[in-house]
């Protein structure tokens, strides 16, 4: 008996933790699958279109002061990955970001957000461009809800220390894995 009473407890309390469920849509980006050659880096030997995907997320987790989006690659043979793309103080009014919103000069961000500098040298998107012959890639598009306003770096801030910064503060966060050997 006193199972069954746990048991109930536990299913009427279900409610209760899954008010809401942080989820991230891409029409560029299927989880599990590979990127499309739109988000491929057009240097370095790699022909692709060098944009940044859209993105949609919904039901973010309350008390979300602002967002944050970065695209990692685990798998970079760099000993510490490679920062693709690393946005932050994205608004807590927004649910998405258009294609090519990572552009160079920042242009077709949201006003208030802004880019860090990416391991290519440069504030902006810079797409997939794994080595020759390389296996897949994992690549690791996130968006994270912060429970702050706005995350204070320096101009010069690498993509090691915008990712400690965001989380220090990271309430939820929802990831679409990539795995691409595209050039």
């Amino acid at each position: 008996m006193k199972q069954i009473k746990l048991l109930s407890f536990v299913l009427s309390a279900l409610p209760l933790f899954s008010s809401y469920a942080f989820d991230l849509k891409s029409a560029d980006v299927t989880d599990n699958q590979s990127l499309k050659k739109s988000q491929v880096f057009n240097q370095w030997g790699c022909t692709g279109d060098n944009k940044s995907p859209e993105l949609s997320w919904s039901s973010p987790p309350d008390g979300t002061k602002s967002f944050a989006i970065t695209m990692y690659d685990p798998d970079a043979p760099t000993g510490s990955g490679w920062w693709h793309w690393l946005v932050v103080n994205i608004p807590a009014d927004q649910t998405g970001m258009a294609e090519n919103a990572g552009e160079k000069g920042g242009k077709n961000l949201p006003k208030g957000a802004s880019m860090v500098t990416n391991d290519f040298g440069f504030k902006g998107f810079g797409g997939a461009c794994p080595p020759p012959n390389a296996k897949p890639h994992n690549y690791q598009i996130t968006v994270y809800a912060l429970d702050k306003e706005k995350i204070e770096l320096p101009d010069n801030a690498s993509g090691a220390l915008a990712g400690y910064n965001i989380l220090q503060h990271v309430i939820d966060k929802v990831v679409l894995t990539a795995p691409t050997n595209l050039r």
